[in-house]
């Protein structure tokens, strides 16, 4: 049996949810819980025992500037603002790119892979 408690806005309670669950179901059979909030997974401080970290590894785009026409294209397509295309230079923030690739598919100059 697989049980997921996801979606909601956080303080809503999800976490405490998957917790008390899965503490319950642990008392009549094995329980495996994952923690997938990937900005502040903190299952594990409710349970003791074996933790692994798995590494993500997450493609971000590159720019090159010598075939970019600053047209502006992924700027307005990144729905995030990880891209600001400036008069002079494309700024791009790493930290909020979500990694859809839209904005290499939407650029004209193929300047972004």
């Amino acid at each position: 049996m697989q049980i997921v408690i996801a979606s909601g806005k956080g303080g809503t309670g999800k976490s405490t949810v998957a917790a008390n669950l899965a503490w319950s179901c642990a008392q009549e059979a094995p329980v495996t819980l994952v923690d997938c909030d990937v900005e502040e997974p903190n299952l594990h401080l409710f349970f003791p025992g074996k933790h692994t970290d798995t590494p993500v590894t997450r493609l971000v785009p590159a720019f090159d500037s010598e075939r970019c026409t600053l047209c502006g294209d992924c700027g307005r397509f990144c729905r995030f603002g990880a891209i600001a295309v400036l008069k002079d230079r494309v700024l791009f923030f790493p930290e909020i790119c979500h990694s859809c690739g839209g904005c290499a598919l939407v650029c004209p100059n193929r300047a972004i892979t």
